[in-house]
């Protein structure tokens, strides 16, 4: 009984410093851009958008498709960093290990 007590003192300090790791990466940031540039979208480690900069040459009242095809290419692309971002750093916290549910 006595493995059993170590491995819940050590669940509990890795979870500790999960919730740590958390809260640091609302505080981090990638950006991911499209259409060379034009549309940069900036996200957090917790997968939120933070900020969404157009330029205003790529504003086009007669082609909004294009505007929006861009907007979407860059959130997808800032959200796929920021999970990289996110997994990167939790696997240096596990040591590599792949546990189910906490990326």
């Amino acid at each position: 009984m006595k493995g059993m007590g170590n491995m819940m003192k050590q669940a509990q300090k890795l979870q500790a410093k999960m919730a740590k790791l958390q809260e640091e990466l609302g505080g981090k940031t990638v950006e991911a851009t499209s259409g060379g540039g034009m549309v940069k979208v900036v996200a957090n480690g917790k997968q939120q958008i933070v900020s969404i900069n157009i330029e205003k040459e790529v504003v086009d009242p007669d082609d909004v498709d294009m505007l929006q095809d861009l907007i979407t290419a860059a959130i997808n692309d800032a959200l796929a960093k920021s999970q990289e971002m996110v997994s990167s750093e939790m696997g240096k916290l596990t040591g590599g290990l792949n546990i189910p549910g906490l990326m």
